[in-house]
């Protein structure tokens, strides 16, 4: 099971890039999802990163191709908005493209279009998204069974419950706040380090 920890657009580069730092043995994958922020600041920010010691192969873009590709990331996690997987991997096809879907029929397309793995939820209850109940394990095993290409689940994420997300058929866990705005970020991940890993 692999953990993504995801940018929460609430820290700046300067917060952000200590924490994204302190956690990178214990994570897989870091998504820079910063909507607010320009190709520049999120361009300065992977080399303050790669300063750091965070390797860019743990990095993932979200939406900003060009970024990726520019500063030599070789992951890229599309949204709705976004460039079509297909026109990404016309354009850059040694790039890594994921995409946010969800519903099975989605990710089925997502698959079709040549995605390499897809992000799905949100899963559980979340802050994030109020009033909206999740989609629950059940949806999430729909999706697994409907594509043969990596789901990464995301929304809600504690540690106890992520541990839960491969009995459902996922291949890793995506999580925002549980760790960044954690008052200790290396005791945050450990912990999902540590369900995820169980038995």
């Amino acid at each position: 099971m692999n953990l993504h920890v995801i940018s929460t657009g609430r820290q700046s580069p300067a917060e952000l890039c200590p924490r994204a730092a302190a956690i990178e043995p214990w994570v897989d994958y870091l998504h820079l999802r910063e909507k607010q922020w320009s190709a520049r600041e999120t361009a300065d920010t992977i080399e303050t990163l790669d300063s750091l010691g965070f390797p860019k192969e743990k990095l993932v873009i979200n939406d900003r191709v060009d970024v990726a590709a520019a500063k030599g990331v070789p992951h890229v996690q599309l949204a709705g908005h976004s460039l079509s997987v297909q026109d990404v991997k016309r354009a850059f096809p040694s790039l890594h493209v994921s995409c946010s879907v969800h519903s099975a029929e989605e990710a089925a397309a997502a698959e079709a279009e040549g995605a390499d793995a897809v992000l799905f939820g949100h899963v559980f209850e979340t802050d994030s998204k109020p009033g909206l109940p999740g989609r629950g394990l059940g949806a999430l095993k729909t999706v697994t069974g409907a594509v043969s290409l990596p789901v990464i689940a995301i929304g809600g994420l504690t540690p106890e419950n992520a541990a839960r997300l491969k009995h459902y058929g996922a291949s890793g866990a995506a999580v925002l706040s549980g760790v960044l705005l954690a008052e200790n970020v290396e005791e945050a991940v450990r912990r999902y380090r540590y369900h995820l890993e169980r038995r």
